[in-house]
């Protein structure tokens, strides 16, 4: 919602594809960028890595599927099937997958992995804000939500009471699972790094910092 000062409304059509459209823009560019520099992407950009990397894959199209595995299990969570929930899920991760592809090759391109080791650091915790950041506003917005997300979103307010940080990190646990088993396989390990570790401590309270200071009129619509 946003609030004004007779309460709470619903965000105009122009708003909310307006926070849409920069949110997954912000996303990708945070994802995208955290691939390229190879110090460690959030969990489940760090696993969809390793899975694109041990099998030669697109990791657009591992994110796609990613997502589809991620609206099940939201399902099941939920206990029912919310059918225009799920096709925004497939709206979002439709043009996710590509824009964070498009968004790794560009940062490539740039020469970001082989900046001195201070800068590459810096930029791929930059990365995990812009992640962050981008998370707050469409789980405030609450209208097209990547699964991934909107998982984080139930296990928030269903099962602990609001709290982003200990839903995030029981999120996390699945790509955990993912990275140390490919990695036990394949004995090789990509995307896994410092970043890796401040999004698995700190993205759920970066959430809760970026509810308060970014947009903070924009509140859940839950």
């Amino acid at each position: 919602m946003i609030t004004t000062q007779d309460g709470l409304r619903k965000p105009t059509t122009l708003e909310a594809i307006f926070y849409f459209i920069l949110s997954l823009l912000i996303n990708a560019t945070g994802n995208g960028l955290t691939v390229a520099a190879n110090m460690g992407s959030s969990m489940w950009t760090a696993s969809a890595a390793n899975i694109a990397f041990d099998f030669n894959a697109s990791i657009s199209w591992v994110l796609i599927i990613y997502g589809a595995l991620q609206i099940l299990i939201n399902i099941a969570l939920l206990g029912q099937v919310n059918f225009s929930s799920i096709l925004g899920n497939i709206i979002f991760i439709s043009f996710f997958g590509p824009f964070v592809g498009i968004f790794k090759q560009f940062f490539m391109n740039l020469g970001i992995s082989n900046l001195p080791l201070f800068a590459t650091i810096s930029l791929d915790i930059l990365g995990i804000c812009l992640v962050a950041i981008a998370v707050s506003i469409y789980q405030r917005l609450n209208l097209i939500l990547h699964p991934g997300d909107e998982m984080t979103n139930i296990l928030r307010f269903k099962y602990f009471s609001g709290n982003a940080k200990i839903a995030q990190w029981v999120n996390f646990s699945i790509p955990a699972l993912v990275i140390i088993v490919l990695s036990l396989i394949f004995r090789q390990i990509v995307a896994v790094n410092i970043g890796t570790a401040i999004a698995l401590l700190f993205q759920g309270i970066m959430i809760t910092y970026s509810d308060q200071l970014i947009f903070p009129r924009l509140k859940h619509r839950l």
